[in-house]
């Protein structure tokens, strides 16, 4: 198993347990018990605790710091809209579809808008569209898509 896959397994089980879906961990003392380095942490929580993923990460720096992870649970509206608004102005492609298939798993989007959404989105799609402004383009597709299942 990979480290990555062993600090998440960590976290997720520190989520189980806990009565509001919130986990809190001093990063360096956590990273001892499992037998890594900070950073291993920090790669963790930036890649599969996001907002995304339905997650709200909280720090406070300093002797007595702390990192806090909580999980969202919200309806599919609000999902949706958090979703939505976590965009941005720009997407490109690989986080398009990561946010597509996260959408389906989380089970936010059906299978046959899932599979719409990654086609139009694509590279092959938005080829007609000058490179600087298909991303811009992608975002706005995608927001516009998941406004409509709302």
């Amino acid at each position: 198993m990979k480290m990555s896959d062993i600090i998440t397994a960590h976290i997720l089980n520190m989520l189980e347990q806990s009565e509001y879906d919130t986990a809190e961990i001093q990063r360096n003392e956590f990273a001892s018990l499992i037998g890594c380095v900070p950073s291993q942490i920090n790669y963790v929580l930036a890649s599969r605790f996001t907002p995304e993923h339905g997650y709200v990460i909280e720090s406070r720096r300093g002797g007595g710091g702390y990192i806090r992870i909580s999980r969202v649970r919200l309806d599919k509206s609000s999902a949706l809209m958090h979703i939505i608004n976590s965009v941005g102005s720009e997407l490109d492609t690989s986080t398009a579809r990561i946010l597509i298939e996260n959408s389906r798993g989380a089970e936010l989007i059906t299978n046959e808008a899932a599979e719409l959404m990654k086609a139009a989105t694509s590279s092959t799609v938005l080829r007609q569209i000058p490179p600087p402004f298909r991303d811009s383009f992608r975002a706005a597709v995608v927001k516009q898509m998941l406004l409509s299942l709302i």
